[in-house]
């Protein structure tokens, strides 16, 4: 814990040796940060801000390894605060109050600014972020949160308010590769001490394997240099093959209950929606390789079926509940060949939401407008003896029955008020039902219906 007879704290220059490479190439400058163009490039807002040192409080939002907590340290150097970090998991109010406290002597006596950098600041409670309120209006600390989850959802509104909001990127390939050669180049701090002779393909395959998040790529780097003995002419020989074992699995960003995993199902459907084979099964190969639930997958194919093909295609309900049936019965890893049948042939179905839409509008009328009864010829046996006994005309009571009747189809009401919520599309089988179900409704309005009590 510092005192206000030590030096604040300081983001050190020198690089400690027995840190990571990853912590040791940590960016100094906003020049020195990967990727982020669209809030980092000159010109754009966050970096005017940073720049004229004219911000209050800021949440960054994005994957891990996007540099979410190098910019806030970079933010500190640039504009020359002290700089305080804490962990949403591992910190309490206490520890919140004391940061709050030295910042507020650093103020009074010595006008020093401070930035209280807190990460994973979902993971703070209500009123562990409530504690922040009062502080950063009176201008105490400047606030800056990090968060992998949505902030609009997982952090308190009040909070939100108070803060601008910035989501950082999953850092492009040619930036990470550049990383990787600034890493391989930098004696002070990085790998430019040891012989190192690296193919351009293995940087390639380090940087696109590590899906954006450069604390891997740099770990990876890290890794392979340190283990690859030496040839004989005294140089370590970076390979493709020597980088394909250094990171064999690429880490697919994907939360099982976060704004990847509510994304990717999002593309998904939509995908399928837009009767576009190639981008469903990319984004089904993406939620399986990341271990995502596939019944979760095969009920969101049961629902499209019903809500994008609908009556264009009935068998298309039947395919999806077969997959997911399929799934059941034979697990994973064989489970993903249903759905991806499944899902081509639902991408590739004629679609029509009409029976969707038209419940949405009888529910809207149900919800909104006058409770209908049922027509007295439409209710029971029982129901109709009792309305006879109370006087009602039995002519209205009579009930045709359409097997009675050529083609299975007698003209009559079954709705009061004759509304029409089903207007059925022209896409695949549901040409043929707009044919027979015009014809039925000309049929009614030529004829009428039954009288009603």
């Amino acid at each position: 814990m510092s005192d206000l007879f030590s030096n604040p704290p300081a983001l050190a220059d020198k690089p400690v040796p027995a840190e990571p490479l990853a912590a040791r190439m940590r960016p100094r400058s906003l020049d020195e940060v990967a990727g982020q163009a669209h809030i980092l490039a000159p010109g754009k807002l966050l970096r005017r801000a940073i720049e004229s040192d004219r911000f209050t409080s800021l949440i960054f939002h994005g994957p891990p390894g996007t540099g979410k907590t190098t910019l806030a340290s970079v933010i500190a150097r640039t504009t020359g605060s002290r700089f305080e970090a804490l962990n949403g998991v591992e910190s309490n109010v206490a520890e919140i109050r004391a940061k709050i406290d030295q910042a507020r002597a650093w103020r009074d006596l010595r006008g020093e600014t401070t930035i209280l950098f807190i990460d994973e600041i979902h993971r703070f409670n209500k009123a562990q972020q409530d504690v922040l309120l009062p502080h950063i209006e009176r201008g105490v600390v400047r606030f800056i949160g990090a968060t992998t989850q949505n902030p609009y959802f997982y952090v308190n509104s009040p909070l939100v308010s108070r803060s601008q909001i910035f989501q950082l990127e999953p850092v492009p390939v040619a930036d990470v590769v550049m990383v990787l050669e600034r890493a391989l180049a930098d004696v002070e701090r990085g790998l430019g001490a040891l012989p190192i002779a690296v193919e351009p393909a293995a940087l390639l395959h380090l940087a696109g394997k590590s899906d954006g998040d450069v604390r891997k790529a740099l770990s990876a780097l890290e890794l392979a240099a340190l283990t690859t003995h030496a040839a004989a002419d005294g140089v370590i020989h970076l390979t493709l093959a020597v980088a394909e074992e250094s990171i064999q699995r690429k880490a697919v960003v994907y939360d099982a209950d976060g704004d990847a995993h509510h994304d990717t199902i999002s593309a998904f459907i939509k995908s399928i929606r837009g009767s576009d084979p190639d981008a469903a099964l990319y984004w089904l190969a993406k939620m399986l390789y990341a271990g995502e639930d596939p019944r979760f997958i095969s009920r969101r194919l049961v629902i499209a079926a019903s809500e994008d093909i609908g009556l264009a295609d009935s068998n298309a309900l039947r395919v999806a509940l077969d997959a997911h049936h399929a799934l059941e019965f034979v697990g994973m890893p064989e489970g993903r060949i249903p759905l991806a049948h499944a899902t081509v042939y639902l991408a590739t179905a004629p679609k029509s939401n009409t029976a969707y839409v038209a419940l949405g509008l009888a529910l809207a009328d149900v919800e909104t407008g006058r409770t209908l009864a049922v027509p007295t010829h439409l209710r029971t046996p029982t129901r109709k003896q009792l309305a006879a006994a109370s006087g009602q005309p039995t002519a209205s009571m009579e009930y045709l029955y359409p097997h009675d009747f050529a083609g299975a189809h007698v003209p009559q009401a079954y709705l009061p008020e004759g509304r029409i919520y089903y207007q059925p599309g022209d896409q695949g089988m549901e040409k043929r039902i707009k044919e027979r179900l015009e014809f039925w409704r000309s049929a009614l309005s030529r004829e009428g219906p039954p009288p009603e009590s």
